[in-house]
């Protein structure tokens, strides 16, 4: 006979894990299956830093960094101890950027946040390690700051096992059926039938749910990061050196450093696409010596050296945003998608979708994520991926 449980996670990553966590923390019967061990590298939410922010293109997704900013309060409260170390951010325009300022600097002022627009000279007298080009703007938010990806896991799923949730690696699953009593789901051991289901399986989103006859339009590509040995460590110390975005394309991104004397700095939706079965994980020399050259360049003494580079796996929407949704036509299935850049908002997705299954809607405003945008049903679409 199958083994029955309330409510089923599928993917056991950031936001898999949080979602275990938050239906236990509730008081009910959870399990979450992970395809590989957990804590593995092979996804999106593994290594070191991740940023948070509150500075973004769109007001509604100013206003969900904003409970993100609680979600992580609230979970250092139950892990005994702070996630998120500050920094201030730069959101760094260079002339004719090819994102526009006005957009950040318009939804952070529609959300009452507040910021500075500092020019080159102002942002060199107080960051001297940052070269931004005459002509240049920045944007400052002094609430920018980062997280351990490895380590936000792991406390999520310690912190879910602790409120009686059961978490099993190296067990792949498929959702088999869908109805009004519930979902079937195939594992190697055996069928499980679960009242409701989440899916947070990222770039194996389309291999969990094929058996139901759904294929989403997604992307995936790989991507990587690179640490790099600065020439004196302390001045690219958090409080001397700022989280940083380049709103250009292509697009850059970096940290201070964080517990080791090491710098770290990536391309945006530089990689090629791939599968997650399919790809490797060797990196791209063309990205790295493209990013090397950019920090060189605009951060001096940042790179004297690479000391290693990481891949990770990007999971893309064509319009680059979230999926927080039932699928239409199973609501006993809710989606999670985060799009390439959703470790941010990881309380938040975790508390959003064990609303979804629980109660089938939430007081967060995620209508923009639903599954029945033209994103997602339009096959005619435009990508755009540079937000």
């Amino acid at each position: 006979m199958a083994e029955t449980i309330d409510y089923l996670v599928i993917g056991l990553g950031a936001f898999g894990s949080a979602t275990a966590y938050q239906l236990a923390s509730r008081g009910l019967r959870v399990l979450g299956l992970e395809k590989f061990a957990l804590g593995h590298v092979n996804g999106a939410s593994h290594d070191s830093s991740r940023i948070v922010r509150r500075s973004y293109h769109a007001p509604n997704y100013v206003r969900l960094a904003g409970e993100a900013y609680d979600g992580w309060a609230e979970l250092a409260r139950a892990a005994g101890g702070p996630l998120v170390v500050p920094t201030g951010g730069l959101d760094l325009f260079p002339p004719d950027a090819a994102i526009a300022l006005s957009d950040y600097a318009d939804s952070l002022t529609a959300c009452g946040i507040p910021f500075d627009v500092l020019d080159p000279a102002a942002v060199a007298e107080r960051w001297p390690r940052v070269a931004l080009p005459e002509g240049g703007l920045a944007l400052h938010q002094v609430d920018t700051g980062m997280v351990h990806a490895a380590r936000t896991v792991a406390t999520l799923q310690r912190l879910a096992v602790e409120r009686g949730a059961e978490l099993r690696d190296n067990t792949p699953a498929r959702v088999l059926a869908a109805d009004s009593t519930g979902v079937t789901v195939t594992t190697p051991s055996g069928e499980i039938h679960a009242g409701r289901v989440v899916v947070t399986a990222d770039a194996w989103t389309n291999e969990v749910i094929a058996g139901l006859g759904e294929r989403l339009p997604l992307a995936v590509t790989k991507e990587q990061v690179s640490y790099f040995v600065p020439d004196r460590p302390e001045d690219f110390a958090p409080g001397k050196f700022p989280v940083w975005i380049w709103m250009d394309d292509p697009s850059f991104y970096g940290f201070p450093t964080f517990g080791q004397p090491e710098v770290k700095a990536g391309q945006d939706v530089g990689g090629k696409e791939t599968t997650g079965d399919d790809r490797d994980f060797e990196p791209d020399p063309d990205n790295l010596a493209q990013l090397t050259s950019f920090m060189r360049r605009t951060f001096p003494g940042s790179a004297t050296e690479v000391l290693r580079t990481v891949t990770c796996l990007y999971t893309l929407t064509r319009d680059r945003d979230f999926v927080m949704s039932a699928l239409p036509s199973y609501p006993q299935v809710v989606m999670a998608l985060g799009a390439g850049h959703g470790f941010k908002f990881t309380p938040t997705f975790g508390r959003v979708l064990a609303d979804l299954a629980t109660e089938g809607r939430t007081t967060s405003g995620i209508a923009e994520f639903s599954l029945d945008r033209p994103a997602i049903t339009d096959a005619d679409y435009p990508i755009r991926w540079r937000v």
